[in-house]
């Protein structure tokens, strides 16, 4: 039934591309739109008694509706969307039952739905840091509040100088929020360049990298310090549009025909990790100093990882 379905929508899209990506794009929103709806409920209803209670059940069964929504996400990914040349690299040891740290570069809204799609079977529900006031969005902030996303609180200077406590009270909680997750499996994602990357932005600040902006160190390091030495492991994931960053609506039309994604395993020298896990990262400046090295060398290997992945794409034919 699957491939029938399937079927159908790549001969609209071969035979008749506006109408295949209108078809695409109709079906898409009205199973999400559906879904969403149709879990929201027992998922909030479940969420707040976790909150109230501290239910290990109610925890688990908000983790699996969640799951339940991804894959139904991924189902259409596969069903309705057209022949794709989609690449990509994981190592073979992954465990959907360990703890991983995830960093990832920064293109577009898609990039989400992407890391839940690589990650089906593969890699435990993945958390990313968010911003707090999201937590206002109906079901999905919620939900993000629920799943112990570490969502962070920003202030104003202004704020700050007049309230001086807040200060650290956002890494102050999204340090508990990461402490919420030890006794569970996940995959703690952080876009290190904090903003979605664009040529105008890596001019503006001057960044070193071709393919990058400057990678941020404190959401890694706050994870560093709250997880300790449970983390199974640090994975470095790299994504790549050849044909330009698509918008959401571009995925679910079924324009989003070319992606790479490349992930593997880093090392973090272990003297630097047990310096950030028991000490003070924001009031130490050579630990800070060490942290950038670090990153400045991973950035550099994944800056020419992209140059090569775009290389490969760029002497593939598009599909059609």
């Amino acid at each position: 039934m699957k491939n029938k379905i399937k079927n159908i929508y790549q001969k609209l899209h071969t035979k008749a591309p506006s109408i295949g990506k209108a078809a695409s794009f109709a079906t898409a929103a009205g199973v999400i739109g559906a879904n969403t709806f149709t879990i929201g409920v027992p998922l909030w209803l479940l969420g707040a008694t976790k909150v109230a209670t501290g239910s290990s059940v109610a925890d688990e069964s908000v983790i699996k509706i969640t799951k339940h929504w991804i894959k139904t996400n991924n189902k259409l990914i596969d069903s309705v969307l057209p022949e794709r040349d989609w690449r990509i690299e994981l190592p073979d040891d992954l465990e959907e039952d360990k703890q991983y740290l995830l960093i990832s570069n920064h293109l577009s809204w898609v990039d989400t739905s992407v890391v839940q799609y690589i990650s089906q079977d593969r890699l435990p529900l993945t958390r990313f840091f968010t911003k707090f006031n999201l937590i206002y969005i109906p079901f999905i902030g919620q939900a993000f509040y629920f799943l112990d996303f570490p969502m962070m609180k920003r202030h104003t200077k202004e704020e700050i100088a007049k309230r001086p406590e807040l200060k650290d009270r956002d890494i102050l909680e999204a340090k508990r929020a990461c402490e919420l997750l030890k006794d569970k499996p996940f995959a703690l994602l952080n876009y290190l360049e904090g903003t979605r990357f664009t040529p105008e932005k890596r001019d503006a600040q001057k960044s070193p990298y071709k393919n990058l902006l400057k990678p941020k160190a404190g959401g890694i390091s706050l994870a560093i310090q709250a997880l300790g030495p449970q983390i199974d492991g640090i994975l470095d994931m790299t994504i790549v549009y050849p044909d330009g960053s698509p918008s959401y609506t571009d995925l679910w039309k079924g324009n989003v025909k070319r992606l790479g994604v490349h992930v593997q395993r880093i090392d973090i020298p272990q003297a630097l990790f047990t310096a950030i896990e028991e000490g003070d990262y924001n009031n130490d400046d050579p630990m800070k100093q060490t942290m950038y090295a670090w990153l400045d060398e991973i950035w550099r290997n994944k800056d020419e990882q992209i140059s090569r992945m775009k290389a490969d794409f760029k002497n593939s034919p598009k599909p059609l």
